[in-house]
C-alpha cells in the first residue's frame, strides 16, 4: 500500500520537499510505470478533464483546470499570447500632427490600445495589400484641437480649467465604416475597450488629425494583438502534515500560509490545524 501511494505521488503530484522542488516532469507516458496503462485515451481525458471558472468580470478571467498536466497549463497559457487572433491598429495616416508627440511614438501608442471587435468577424489582410476593404480593415479616426476656455478664472493654474481637449484619449477615437461596413455589421459598436486610456497631452493651437486602419492578427507577429496583458499559471497546492501539530505550533504553521488555508480547529481544548484546500491531482 506504501508504495503504491509512493507511485501515485510520483505519477500525479509535484512535491515541493525541503530540499527542492520534485516530480515536475511528465512521466505519465505508457510503459513508465508497472501495472498502469498510461496510453493516451479521449474517452478517459474527457471523464477526467474539468474546468472550474473561479472569478469572470470585466478583463479578468480565473479558472481551475483539473486533470491534466502542468506542460498542457503552461500551452494553454502560450495559446493565449501568442495564438489567439485579434484586432489592432496596423497603419496610421498622419494629416496633421502639431503636439509634442512625435509621429512616430504617437502612431506606436496608437497600436498598442486594445480594440473591442470580434475578430471572427474579419479576414486576414493579404500580405502586400495597401488598402483595407470592408472585410478585412477596421478604420478610426482620430481628430481633435485643443482650445482655451474663455470662461476659466484668471488666477486659475489648472489645465483642466484653462482649455478644452487639451487630454487627447482612447475615447475620441471614433469609427469610420469603410464600404458597406454600415449593413455588414447594423449593430457594431466598435470602439476601444477603455476609453480612458491616455494618448498625448495638447495646448491651445495644438491638434491631431490622423486615420487608422486596425486589421487582424496573432500575438505570435506582434504583441499588439495579444488579446491578454497577463496570462499566468500555478500549481493549486494539495497540504499534507507529516505529523501532529498542536496549540502554539498548530497557531505559528497558520501564519506561514496565506489567509483562508490553514484553519484551527478545537478538539478537547487542544488546538489542532485543519488544512482547507485541496486538490485532487495536478491542475
Amino acid at each position: 500500500m506504501a508504495a503504491k501511494r509512493s507511485m501515485d505521488e510520483l505519477r500525479e503530484r509535484v512535491v515541493l520537499g525541503e530540499f527542492g522542488v520534485r516530480n515536475v516532469h511528465t512521466t505519465d507516458f505508457p510503459g513508465n510505470y508497472p501495472g498502469y496503462d498510461d496510453a493516451w485515451d479521449q474517452r478517459r481525458f474527457e471523464e477526467a478533464f474539468r474546468v472550474d471558472v473561479v472569478r469572470e468580470e470585466d478583463g479578468v478571467l480565473e479558472f481551475d483546470m483539473v486533470g491534466i498536466d502542468a506542460a498542457i497549463a503552461n500551452a494553454f497559457r502560450r495559446i493565449l499570447l501568442a495564438e489567439v487572433p485579434t484586432m489592432a491598429v496596423e497603419k496610421v495616416f498622419v494629416y496633421n500632427n502639431t503636439s509634442i508627440v512625435q509621429d512616430e511614438i504617437l502612431a506606436h501608442r496608437l497600436g498598442l490600445i486594445p480594440i473591442r471587435a470580434d475578430p471572427r468577424l474579419f479576414e486576414y489582410r493579404n500580405q502586400g495589400d495597401e488598402e483595407g476593404t470592408e472585410i478585412d480593415t477596421l478604420q478610426f479616426q482620430l481628430k481633435i484641437k485643443c482650445s482655451r476656455n474663455p470662461q476659466a478664472a484668471k488666477e486659475s493654474s489648472d489645465p483642466n480649467e484653462l482649455y478644452f481637449n487639451h487630454k487627447v484619449y482612447s475615447k475620441h477615437m471614433t469609427w469610420v465604416p469603410l464600404g458597406n461596413q454600415t449593413d455588414l455589421f447594423p449593430d457594431a459598436d466598435f470602439r476601444p475597450v477603455h476609453d480612458d486610456i491616455l494618448i498625448a497631452l495638447l495646448r491651445p493651437g495644438q491638434e491631431i488629425d490622423v486615420l487608422m486602419h486596425c486589421v487582424k492578427g496573432i500575438g505570435k507577429d506582434h504583441a499588439k494583438f495579444s488579446p491578454v496583458a497577463t496570462a499566468s499559471y500555478r500549481l493549486l497546492p494539495d497540504i499534507t502534515l507529516l505529523q501532529p501539530v498542536e496549540d502554539e505550533a498548530a497557531e505559528t504553521l497558520q501564519k506561514c500560509f496565506s489567509p483562508g488555508v490553514i484553519e484551527i480547529q478545537n478538539i478537547k481544548g487542544t488546538f489542532f490545524p485543519a488544512v482547507k484546500c485541496l486538490v485532487p491531482n495536478k491542475s
